[in-house]
């Protein structure tokens, strides 16, 4: 008796997303799920209600969380520009003491000189040590100028210094003013964005990550942040307002399919859900 082999079942092959894939390809994902069309369509509107009351909340906060951000950047610049400025002047210090020493040291070797010349009776030999000592004088003098001008130049440096310091200082304050302002804000609607943000990720596990792909990329293209949309009007797409086919509102209605906006890209949902 010949024996039987079983064949092993071939596992669902998962084609990569693609951000360009058409949506016909995507109807045809949307479709093989374990969900039923009619719930998944229910989810991802229940996702975009969530989403939509997200947003408001976020709009509460206004321009608050970038200016919040230009100023943490700009101290963060400030900062660092004050330590530039620091070195700068460290350096120029450091450069002052060098000039010191060898000021110091140009004077202990025309001293030596002068001793010389008291010594010596030959006039070639004079006159090559008071050229040395005009040298020397020179090299001194050029050494004091060198003070002179890096005293000036630190004058600079710390007037600019207590310039970025003042700035530093109102910038940090208006930095702690906006973040309590944020804080405040954020504070206040915790609460209730936990919750909605509790409710978007319970729906986000039910739709498979093709969907939600082209669901967030819907999102991020139109300006109110609207995916998914009703119908307006009786007729019309709830994003764009174009008017939806007879043909195409029957299938809307059935919830059998997913449905896109030819004109807009949205996805059109049975306004019953609504």
């Amino acid at each position: 008796m010949a024996s039987t082999k079983k064949t092993p079942a071939a596992s669902k092959v998962e084609a990569p997303i693609d951000n360009r894939e058409t949506f016909v390809s995507l109807q045809k994902s949307f479709a093989d799920s374990d969900l039923s069309v009619e719930e998944k369509l229910k989810t991802l509107y229940q996702l975009q209600a969530a989403d939509s009351e997200i947003d408001k909340i976020i709009q509460l906060r206004g321009e608050l969380p970038a200016e919040v951000a230009a100023l943490e950047e700009e101290i963060a610049d400030l900062k660092e520009r004050s330590a530039s400025v620091s070195a700068v002047i460290d350096q120029y210090n450091r450069n002052i003491a060098d000039a010191k020493l060898s000021i110091a040291e140009h004077e202990s070797i025309i001293e030596k000189y002068r001793h010389q010349l008291d010594t010596i009776s030959n006039s070639r030999e004079y006159d090559s040590l008071n050229k040395e000592i005009e040298n020397q004088e020179l090299l001194r003098q050029i050494d004091e100028k060198t003070i002179n001008d890096t005293r000036f130049e630190i004058g600079a440096r710390k007037s600019e210094l207590e310039e970025l310091k003042d700035r530093l200082a109102i910038r940090t304050e208006d930095l702690k003013a906006k973040k309590a302002e944020l804080e405040t804000i954020v504070e206040e609607t915790a609460k209730e964005e936990a919750v909605l943000m509790a409710r978007r990720e319970e729906c986000a596990a039910k739709i498979d990550a093709r969907t939600m792909s082209a669901y967030e990329r819907i999102r991020a293209s139109v300006h109110n942040h609207l995916a998914v949309v009703g119908i307006y009007n009786g007729d019309s797409c709830g994003g764009c307002f174009n008017t939806i086919t007879p043909q195409r509102r029957v299938e809307i209605a059935s919830n059998r399919k997913l449905i896109i906006c030819e004109h807009c890209g949205r996805i059109i949902i049975n306004p019953d859900f609504e």
